[in-house]
């Protein structure tokens, strides 16, 4: 029990809980502190401090005054729910639903434990149970808000998105401007596929708080995922301004001002991007990281930090879900799964579909897709479900993904989109398959736990780099990727037709436009000032990004019109006016990937050179596999004297791809069948190590 009312500790408690109230929480703890020395068996002081305590993030000092109050006042449903939240921001969330249980037991239907157990059930990933504690404590207090945005949260995790939306409207109805029920609003939407309304509702909290970056960095998100560039870098950059070290808001601000051609400012923010990944204070998304100006090394420090942070929040729902594989029969096809959202008209599922159809028939795999994105009636995605085993993983959450992996009988997963976008992190973390591989959308290292293979060639991923990748290395004696001959291309349009000069060479660099940097781009202007009929054709990133390289262009001396910008096209399109390109162009730090495989497939040569890590390799990669080593440069000299070269030698340009038309049908890079071969020999190679107990193992085919 508590001494004696003291007339002076009634004039303490208001001034710490008025701390408290405030967020001033180390003056909080301070002022606790001091009445302590005075007051040492005072239950809610001790309360109070331990309350400051945790907010502090310091655990084990709050969780120790919090038992102090708890041995003063051993009747405190206060104290329980906080000792409860303190274990439950600990890791031990199992702790902390037994105390709440207890506590419930005394005071049946209480409101604040109810909230407190609901908490540590979604900390557990016991989503359902979170829903019932957070629905019957509604029943106790149906005018707080914020229960009703907890138990929308809940109906998130389960993937009812539209009873979510229903409680977070109950939410608003009770406080029209509470901002956190419109940021929740905002990724309930985003959850759906709702981009533009999602920027809206996130847009609606940053005016409700506007002093809270963090909802003008959300809102930066969803205007990017429906497209509206320009005002997410905008939302970003005041989410930066809010709070300097805010450095997701950062890493996004630099990618998206890559993706516009806004090099105002680049160097220094992406200065302060890569210098805050090296001192390990960042935590930020790895595939923005690649367009980056750094090395392996770095980049597998930037995957690394931002999975530990992903595993750590995945590992309760992991635990729960505990998949165990089942031991198949000896002489069974090992079962191979592909998840991704590429599985329609996308540069994934089209350079996917052959070596599927080509593995068809042979009975020694049994391919499986999961297509995480939801069906557009398309010619390729019939071509894709006929080749293999076509699951709709659409629209399910992710450990529902990671369920119906399980329930087929997965082997072997391979990851098709990494840390892109259309990730499916959520699903692979989760660890629905023995064994998980790295290909294709992301290259580099995930430096995650939940991933044990990386495919890779020798030219990609050489010796020299293999210090900095996390997974074991599966080298195929061929390019990494599969790329088939294209037969039968349409003819293109007119040259005129096109936006280009009747006569001249057409240099062209169609990759995203975050590759393009502003040395990137310098280098191309040195090569059209040195071929002065020269044109430059790129994919449009919009008219106000396209001006601005417009303007560059002039700026280094270079008539802006010999930029021709092409809009996005239909792929046979785009693939026919490959026709009019002389020499493919490639960009560093960040290759050409899908876009160099078709400028070949295309007939279209294509000039590179190796850069340090594997994101700048690939094109170097698909090059020599095509029988064009000699369109790989050493170094940049190099390169912008063989661009100049054979940009003023039409007619070798007509040679090479007379050549390289001829390598389409020498195997090399185009052999589907061959690829398939080796590909089935690394996944019956790794299916086989899972099946007699053996752990992952760098493996050359």
């Amino acid at each position: 029990m508590n001494p004696p009312r003291d007339p002076r500790i009634d004039a303490l408690l208001p001034q710490v809980a008025a701390l408290l109230q405030r967020g001033a929480w180390a003056d909080a703890a301070a002022a606790a502190e001091r009445a302590l020395a005075r007051y040492p068996a005072h239950a809610e002081l001790q309360r109070l401090h331990g309350l400051a305590l945790w907010q502090l993030g310091r655990l084990a000092e709050a969780r120790l005054a919090l038992r102090h109050a708890e041995a003063l006042a051993p009747g405190s449903l206060e104290v329980q729910c906080n000792l409860a939240g303190v274990e439950t921001d600990g890791g031990d969330a199992e702790a902390a639903i037994a105390r709440l249980r207890a506590a419930l037991r005394r005071a049946p239907g209480h409101a604040a434990v109810l909230l407190g157990l609901g908490n540590a059930l979604m900390a557990a990933a016991r989503f359902a149970e979170a829903r019932e504690s957070f629905a019957t404590a509604t029943h106790g207090a149906p005018t707080h808000p914020g229960l009703r945005l907890n138990l929308a949260a809940a109906e998130l995790e389960l993937g009812h998105h539209e009873q979510a939306l229903q409680h977070i409207g109950e939410a608003l109805q009770l406080e029209p401007r509470l901002a956190e029920a419109h940021a929740l609003r905002g990724h309930v939407l985003q959850a759906m596929g709702r981009h533009a309304e999602a920027a809206e509702s996130h847009l609606r909290a940053e005016r409700a708080a506007p002093r809270d970056p963090r909802h003008a960095f959300q809102a930066g998100v969803a205007l990017d995922e429906c497209g509206e560039l320009e005002r997410a870098a905008e939302a970003h950059a005041r989410a930066l301004e809010l709070a300097p070290d805010f450095h997701a808001a950062l890493a996004q601000l630099v990618f998206a001002k890559r993706r516009l051609y806004d090099w105002r400012g680049l160097d220094a923010l992406g200065a302060r991007l890569r210098e805050a990944v090296a001192a390990d204070q960042a935590i930020v998304p790895p595939f923005p990281f690649l367009a980056e100006e750094t090395d392996a090394a770095l980049q597998l420090r930037c995957a690394r930090a931002f999975a530990a942070d992903v595993d750590r929040q995945a590992a309760p729902l992991r635990r729960r879900l505990a998949f165990a594989a089942a031991a198949p029969a000896a002489t069974a096809p090992i079962r191979v799964g592909f998840v991704s959202n590429g599985f329609n008209e996308h540069p994934i599922g089209r350079l996917l579909a052959p070596l599927l159809e080509a593995l068809r028939d042979d009975g020694a795999l049994e391919p499986h897709l999961f297509a995480t994105a939801a069906d557009d009636g398309g010619a390729l995605r019939r071509r894709l479900a006929a080749a293999a085993a076509l699951h709709d993983a659409a629209g399910l959450d992710a450990a529902a993904q990671a369920r119906q992996v399980h329930a087929a009988g997965i082997e072997v997963l391979f990851d098709l989109r990494g840390y892109g976008a259309g990730a499916n992190v959520g699903l692979f973390e989760l660890h629905p398959a023995p064994v998980q591989v790295n290909w294709f959308a992301y290259p580099a290292s995930s430096g995650a736990p939940w991933t044990d293979y990386l495919l890779a060639d020798a030219m990609v991923l050489p010796p020299v780099l293999r210090a900095h990748f996390s997974e074991k290395v599966l080298r195929l004696p061929r390019c990494f990727m599969p790329v088939a001959a294209l037969d039968g291309v349409a003819a293109p349009p007119p040259r005129e037709a096109c936006g280009l000069p009747a006569h001249g060479v057409v240099f062209a660099s169609f990759g995203n436009s975050y590759k393009l940097t502003p040395d990137g781009f310098a280098r191309f202007m040195l090569v059209l000032q040195e071929v002065p009929d020269g044109v430059l054709w790129l994919q449009t990133a919009g008219a106000a990004a396209d001006a601005r390289l417009r303007e560059a262009a002039a700026a280094l001396g270079v008539d802006p019109r010999r930029l021709v910008f092409q809009p996005r096209l239909p792929q046979p399109d785009y693939l026919a006016r490959y026709a009019h390109v002389d020499l493919f162009l490639d960009t560093l730090p960040y290759n050409a990937h899908a876009h160099a495989a078709d400028a070949l497939a295309a007939g279209c040569p294509l000039l590179t050179r190796a850069g340090a890590t594997f994101t700048g390799r690939v094109a170097a990669s698909l090059v020599q596999h095509a029988g064009l080593p000699e369109l790989v440069c050493a170094d940049e000299a190099s390169w912008l004297a063989m661009a100049v070269e054979l940009g003023r030698q039409p007619g070798t340009l007509r040679e090479l791809r007379a050549l390289l038309r001829r390598r389409h049908g020498d195997a090399g890079l185009f052999d589907t069948r061959g690829f398939a071969a080796d590909f089935r020999r690394a996944v019956q190679a790794i299916g086989a190590r899972h099946r007699i107990g053996r752990p992952p193992a760098d493996l050359d085919f």
